[in-house]
């Protein structure tokens, strides 16, 4: 019997070890693969941010190069390269990264493929322009096929994007799911281990009772947690001393498996606290990935200086909530930081200050106080405020700072980061839009607009009077013997006189008047709201200037000069595109030439 009852405890501790080591077993599996699954989540954050940082590279390579184009200043073209070695660099890395997902590695190569063609145009145009040859590389931009390009390769781009955050979504719901199985696998797993544990007592119990009462005051004792205690008395038969050395080794083995389950069941909970910080984390950075990824969206396409600050206004608070600062960046001469912009209540100076009072900018890097003493305060904040100055750099040059009152939390330190790089990309991106802008409106020689943007203007102003019924005059004007001063004293003299001529005509005029240099010595002015009657006494007082103006080139006098001026107002009957008009304008103006010069006459049918 005593054999039997051995057999019987023997096998049935011989199962409860195998489900012991299959609990431990399962325990481990599944936090591997809780660990793999939030591997493939990191692994998606990091497809999306080298798509990310691939497509900036590219654009700022495009800007680059336009910059280079178009205003002949070759310091725009020392970064294109190093901007398509970066774009081509994260293409390439992105390939690989996909090489696990046929379908997103074919997505990624597509993407490749288009960001090549845009590669290479980019490099023919600015060899092209290297080469001396702008105009044709001003064509080549013109054409627009960098610019479908970048659309194309946009469009494919963001379904690439939107694959890998839906892939990234399924893979965290993934890692959760398998991080539940841990979870329940460890609540169920624990209680049915000491339901068996406690069947072989009960079994023991049940069929050995004086033989084993040692047996079972050690096995009681275990039951009451007493994992230490072992049979150490001399049993009365073989079949006793081995069930008491199988006991022996059991309570070892227990002991030792409840410790390895006791740590394991700490690491699970480290482990599953760290994966949920980190899946925060990612969710926490792809919503500000996203949110930025709008706001450079908008700063990129904002065409004036207030559109830029309104998206700044309308998304800096949304990035970095409860921070008031404010937006400053260099003016034309480099010595002054203006504000651009200030947001959640705060107003920055309107005068500024000068680069060397920020402390970042001198570093070229963050400088914040925190604390009350925790650091040196730049001259231009309060000395009691705490606050955080971001430099804004694109190209190692820096531009402006970022300037947030109060303190930023290092949970925000990802966010500011990203977003001054955008901020600092769309600045300098603005500034070479509107640059472009002034020289295609803009005469060089006097800053007059030129004859193009009176015509674009003029059409404008019409389809305005005709609606609004408003009085609409154009002023036609020339210099007169202008021919004198090329011919007396060359043609720098003469283009001395149309300097003068245009700054006293620039400083005469209404602001809302549209100065223009129409060609040569002739000039035209665009005034909305005013009829002919109403401009001429303008006119006169313009008149009267010119001939007030001493002209001078170097040491030597040129004498003075004059202009005549001939005026129209317009009419329903004129056409719609200012030709009629100008037509009425020149016509009086060669009255006024026939009649003398230096004198304004009005067009006949506006007199009347």
């Amino acid at each position: 019997m005593f054999t039997s009852i051995t057999a019987r405890i023997a096998a049935f501790g011989a199962l409860v070890l195998i489900a012991l080591l299959a609990l431990i077993w399962m325990l481990v599996d599944a936090s591997i693969q809780t660990r793999d699954s939030f591997r493939w989540v990191t692994h998606s954050a990091e497809v999306i941010e080298t798509m990310d940082d691939a497509l900036v590279a590219l654009r700022e390579a495009e800007s680059a190069q336009r910059g280079f184009v178009l205003t002949r200043n070759a310091s725009f073209a020392d970064p294109t390269d190093a901007r398509i070695a970066d774009a081509r660099q994260s293409m390439a890395r992105l390939v690989r990264l996909t090489a696990d997902n046929r379908a997103q590695n074919i997505r990624a190569r597509d993407v490749q493929a288009l960001a090549e063609r845009r590669v290479t145009l980019l490099r023919d145009t600015l060899e092209q322009a290297r080469r001396g040859q702008f105009d044709a590389a001003r064509g080549s931009i013109a054409a627009g096929t960098g610019r479908d390009l970048m659309t194309m390769l946009s469009l494919r781009a963001d379904s690439f994007l939107s694959e890998e955050r839906a892939l990234r979504i399924t893979r965290i719901a993934a890692a959760d799911s398998r991080l539940a199985w841990v979870r329940q696998l460890a609540l169920v797993g624990g209680p049915l281990l000491a339901l068996a544990i406690l069947s072989i007592s009960l079994l023991l119990i049940w069929g050995i009772r004086q033989p084993l009462g040692l047996i079972h005051q050690a096995m009681t004792a275990l039951g009451r947690g007493d994992r230490d205690r072992r049979v150490t008395a001399t049993m009365g038969s073989r079949e006793f001393a081995q069930l008491a050395h199988g006991y022996n080794a059991m309570a070892d083995q227990l002991q030792a498996a409840i410790a390895d389950q006791g740590r394991s069941a700490q690491d699970l909970q480290a482990a599953h606290a760290q994966l949920l910080r980190n899946s925060d984390t990612l969710q926490e950075r792809g919503e500000a990935i996203e949110l930025l990824g709008g706001m450079a969206h908008r700063m990129q396409a904002a065409r004036t200086d207030e559109e830029l600050a309104q998206v700044i206004r309308v998304f800096v608070p949304r990035v970095l909530p409860g921070v008031p600062g404010a937006l400053y960046a260099h003016n034309n001469s480099r010595n002054l930081l203006v504000p651009i912009t200030g947001w959640n209540g705060f107003q920055p100076r309107e005068e500024g200050f000068a680069p060397d009072q920020c402390w970042a900018l001198r570093r070229g890097q963050s400088h914040f106080v925190a604390q009350p003493g925790g650091d040196i305060v730049c001259s231009h904040v309060d000395a009691d405020l705490l606050y955080h100055c971001e430099p804004l750099l694109a190209g190692g040059e820096v531009i402006g700072t970022l300037y947030l009152q109060g303190v930023v939390q290092e949970e925000s330190r990802f966010r500011l980061t990203v977003m001054a790089e955008n901020i600092s990309s769309a600045l300098v991106n603005h500034r070479l839009q509107r640059g472009l802008r002034e020289q295609t409106i803009r005469d060089p020689l006097t800053g007059l607009f030129n004859r193009r943007y009176m015509q674009e203007s003029l059409a404008i102003e019409i389809a305005r009077a005709r609606r609004s019924g408003a009085p609409l005059s154009v002023v036609m004007c020339d210099i007169d013997h202008f021919k004198r001063f090329n011919d007396e004293f060359g043609h720098d003299a003469g283009d001395t006189v149309l300097q003068s001529v245009a700054t006293e005509m620039r400083s005469r005029f209404r602001d809302g008047d549209i100065v223009c240099r129409y060609g040569g010595e002739e000039f035209a002015v665009i005034a909305p709201g005013a009829t002919a009657q109403a401009l001429a006494a303008r006119v006169e007082m313009v008149r009267k200037g010119i001939m007030e103006i001493v002209l001078r080139q170097g040491g030597r006098a040129l004498g003075s000069t004059s202009m005549s001026f001939g005026i129209a107002s317009w009419a329903d009957k004129m056409a719609i595109d200012g030709s009629t008009l100008v037509q009425a304008a020149d016509a009086a103006l060669y009255r006024a030439k026939r009649e003398g010069r230096n004198r304004a006459v009005i067009d006949l049918p506006a007199a009347a």
